[in-house]
């Protein structure tokens, strides 16, 4: 039977009229009524490890803006976290984490298997989220790829060119390689758990894909997303995977034919003629409005937003941004881009 959601009938490569719409980040610090509920969370952790609020900001937007999709409100690094490195989130300057940078501190790591004990809050959100979403929304799950979440566990925090990470892969590649296996079937099993819960798609957020030199592209972004994608397929054939390797440039082709995902989301830089012309023929596309537009507004986002929509008329498409919504975008911005969409 055809999946009746929207959003799950563009996943499955159907065209449609109007293109389903939801936005990266789109529970976050641009809302009023986000800000209230991280403010009695207490910290960005507990507000993660917190299921009744993980899904009161979950559904937040949805009740706001009637999205096509909710997305699990959960953070990358917390299967680091599950896998034993110590996460706090200073204020003001982003994530830091016990640092991996040889086979001793790899060795100090848990077992894959073993982060489901730390994950349980995150899987009751999910279902949380289930019983409460509209039966015309679907509910995306994510886990962060395996070079992004190693990039953050090698240098201890984000870094500009994720230097730290690529010289592990130099100097002590075996370390490297170990790191990318245990990440990669810890990301599996996280993913297969939201699915058992309800997450009806599932996203693999490749954040920084491009710093990968080209040669290490296939090794560390493509063949990771393979194998996660194939575990996925055969557990649950029927659930869709938006694969995002954020920065791919040229790369993006390569991905979407040799990963198997069933969407391709593009970041802004991707020009969507060439998109259209060389993707979403084989697939479904997202993206990939800039989300600097919903902070400028005006005929600015209009303007761009009928573009986006006219340029993947022509296939599967859902509406998104090139990246996660800013905390400085007006929610105004966000009903009139809708209104474009929507007509």
């Amino acid at each position: 039977m055809r999946p009746k959601k929207p959003m799950l009938r563009a996943l499955a490569g159907e065209r449609l009229p109007v293109p389903p719409v939801w936005l990266m980040r789109q529970a976050g610090r641009y809302l009023p009524e986000y800000r209230a509920v991280r403010a009695q969370a207490g910290s960005f952790l507990d507000l993660c490890y917190r299921p009744e609020l993980a899904a009161e900001v979950t559904l937040q937007p949805i009740r706001r803006y009637g999205f096509d999709a909710a997305i699990l409100f959960a953070d990358i690094l917390l299967v680091p976290q599950a896998l034993g490195a110590e996460l706090r989130f200073a204020e003001g300057e982003g994530p830091r984490l016990s640092t991996v940078t040889g086979a001793g501190d790899l060795a100090r790591l848990k077992p894959a298997d073993a982060i489901h004990e730390r994950l349980g809050p995150v899987y009751e959100t999910v279902a949380r989220v289930v019983a409460e979403l509209p039966p015309e929304t679907a509910l995306i799950g994510f886990a962060g790829a395996p070079w992004t979440v190693a990039t953050y566990m090698i240098a201890g925090r984000g870094t500009p060119d994720q230097a730290p990470a690529r010289m592990l892969l130099y100097r002590d590649p075996a370390t490297f390689d170990a790191l990318i296996e245990r990440i990669t079937d810890a990301t599996i099993r996280y993913l297969l758990r939201q699915i058992e819960a309800g997450a009806e798609a599932v996203k693999l957020f490749d954040s920084w894909a491009g710093a990968l030199p080209g040669p290490l592209f296939g090794r560390y972004c493509i063949e990771p997303a393979r194998r996660i994608v194939a575990a996925i397929r055969a557990a649950h054939p029927s659930v869709p995977v938006i694969g995002f390797p954020r920065g791919a440039g040229g790369g993006y082709a390569a991905f979407a034919a040799a990963t198997g995902v069933d969407c391709c989301a593009l970041d802004a830089a991707v020009d969507p003629a060439w998109a259209a012309a060389e993707i979403q023929p084989r697939l479904c596309v997202q993206g990939n409005l800039d989300p600097l537009l919903l902070v400028a507004g005006g005929p600015a986002l209009d303007e761009a937003t009928r573009a986006c929509v006219a340029a993947f008329s022509g296939g599967p498409h859902v509406f998104n941004l090139g990246h996660g919504i800013t905390p400085d975008a007006a929610p105004a911005n966000v009903e009139r881009m809708l209104a474009v969409i929507r007509g």
